[in-house]
């Protein structure tokens, strides 16, 4: 099985099978837009989670981490407008409420049920509010309700985030699908965001969680826009098994094309994220070869990513190479400066540390005018790469920023 052979279908985080979803204005936010969500299965099932690295960590993530030590979920409610993070013994048992009405309505139990927050920090939930639009929210709960919910998460989001894949595995068909938000603070371990998954194979949760792991590394942990990572950051995947496959066992060919389908999923959504970045003009894929380790592929690559002066360069479709090298120099990574290579899109502006001219910098000049395109670093010293997907730095980040908390 490849990527060829998805199928890609409508629906968003309510596509697989057994999966309902509704999104609501709760009055968490001023505005009257949707701000509060919820995903519930019609039976509990596998739920695996990856959290931020961040250790000042929101509520949210504290509760669900402690939940996730069961492997069952069955629901997960999110607000946005308010991250509940820094809000201390009262942000967690706000949490905990939240988690505890939802059960009590869906007759399952509160370590079942999942929460997301995201929002401004250091402010407490209006609790009143939401004790009022969970009971709404869940009467409002529905197969074609997807779409409100990826609306009900979104911040400075200018875009819903959705995707949902098929695939036909060992003669059951099986579905991928996920809503997610994010578009600043983010960076890799991972970037502020929100990201819900759900599928309808039957997989068990130790070998869930190993796929989730896989299918993060790659993509929502390989973006970063600003270099900042909040504290809440979550990527919580529930699986019902109502495909009615035989569970999906490590090593087998059938996990090994689920694995397939999860990743990209959590591919797509990364890139809508990144697509999405507040300000965002530009989207450059950095792919750093020839190192030592993986380790120092990486690490190079996201002090690339991160340089204000590459990323303003970017934004002015300035083909200024040698802010590049001067941020390979300072990544703490050792280097030969004689033996490393750049290039834009395959064509070569610096071969063995040095620059190959005005006629190199003008074919150049037509690359960085694309929305979308590949630097390639070539350190010379080994033979581990990696890849991070940056976005340039523009007027509108620093407005949109200037204004979050107003």
């Amino acid at each position: 099985m490849t990527g060829r052979s998805f199928k890609n279908i409508r629906g968003g985080i309510t596509a697989p099978q057994g999966f309902l979803a509704a999104g609501i204005h709760a009055g968490i936010k001023k505005q009257a837009v949707p701000d509060l969500a919820l995903v519930v299965s019609t039976g509990e099932g596998s739920i695996a989670g990856v959290f931020t690295t961040n250790r000042v960590t929101a509520a949210p993530v504290v509760l669900d981490r402690l939940h996730l030590r069961g492997g069952i979920g069955r629901a997960i409610v999110v607000n946005s407008g308010n991250a509940n993070a820094c809000t201390g013994a009262r942000g967690l048992a706000d949490a905990k409420e939240m988690a505890r009405l939802v059960a009590e309505h869906l007759g399952t139990t509160t370590n079942h049920v999942f929460v997301g927050s995201t929002g401004v920090i250091g402010q407490s939930l209006p609790m009143a509010r939401i004790r009022q639009g969970i009971p709404a929210i869940i009467k409002r709960l529905r197969r074609s309700g997807g779409r409100d919910a990826a609306r009900a998460i979104m911040t400075t989001d200018l875009t819903v985030k959705e995707i949902a894949v098929t695939a036909r595995i060992a003669g059951h068909r099986i579905t991928v699908g996920g809503m997610a938000k994010g578009s600043g603070m983010i960076h890799p371990d991972m970037a502020t965001m929100l990201a819900y998954l759900t599928t309808d194979a039957a997989i068990a949760p130790p070998t869930l969680q190993r796929a989730l792991a896989a299918a993060v590394a790659p993509s929502f942990n390989s973006i970063s826009v600003d270099g900042d990572t909040s504290t809440n950051d979550t990527v919580l995947c529930l699986a019902n098994g109502l495909a009615e496959n035989p569970r999906l066992k490590t090593g087998s060919r059938e996990l090994a094309a689920f694995q397939e389908l999860l990743s990209h999923v959590c591919h797509s959504l990364a890139m809508q994220i990144c697509r999405d970045g507040e300000g965002v003009t530009k989207v450059v894929r950095l792919l750093v070869t020839r190192a030592r380790t993986q380790a120092e592929a990486k690490q190079v690559a996201k002090t690339i990513a991160t340089s204000s002066l590459v990323k303003t360069a970017l934004f002015g479709e300035d083909a200024n190479w040698g802010r590049i090298m001067a941020a390979i120099g300072r990544s703490g990574v050792p280097i030969a400066p004689q033996k490393i290579g750049l290039a834009f899109e395959g064509i070569p502006i610096v071969r063995n540390g040095v620059g190959l001219g005005p006629s190199a910098e003008r074919r150049i000049d037509r690359v960085v005018r694309r929305k979308e395109f590949t630097i390639t670093v070539d350190l010379g010293q080994g033979s581990h790469r990696a890849w991070l997907w940056t976005t340039d730095l523009s007027y509108d980040y620093v407005k949109i920023n200037a204004s979050y908390r107003s």
